[in-house]
């Protein structure tokens, strides 16, 4: 079993950063990939960015490459999501998830655990 919980979502103005974090427990952390996906309303679950469990290996989906950055750090068993340049569009709840097969990848049925969620709303 995997526990996680995100923080550090807000309302911030368009152009703006943000920094989300995951905070994982109950299997060992640095045995499996992790993931961020976020979900407008009305819209399906979209990936964001993949990170590998040594961190090593990361995907980006094509919408925010440039602009956010995936990054762990297994010490703390926390991932992180660094946005940066942030627009109205990347208003969503960002979920993240745990991969425990070490795929790195975009499909969200590839994941095997996720968090509740929490909301980033960008102003324009």
């Amino acid at each position: 079993q995997v526990q996680l919980v995100e923080s550090g979502g807000g309302l911030v103005q368009a152009g703006g950063s943000l920094r989300l974090s995951c905070a994982a427990s109950g299997r060992t952390f640095s045995s499996y990939a992790m993931g961020w996906f976020r979900q407008a309303p009305v819209a399906e679950r979209e990936f964001v960015a993949a990170i590998s469990r040594t961190g090593l290996s990361t995907n980006y989906a094509d919408s925010v490459k440039g602009r956010f950055t995936i990054s762990r750090d297994n010490a703390k068993n926390t991932v992180y999501l660094q946005m940066n340049s942030l627009k109205p569009e990347d208003t969503a709840v960002y979920y993240c998830a745990a991969d425990l097969s070490n795929r790195v990848g975009s499909w969200h049925a590839s994941y095997d655990y996720w968090g509740q969620g929490t909301q980033v709303t960008v102003s324009s």
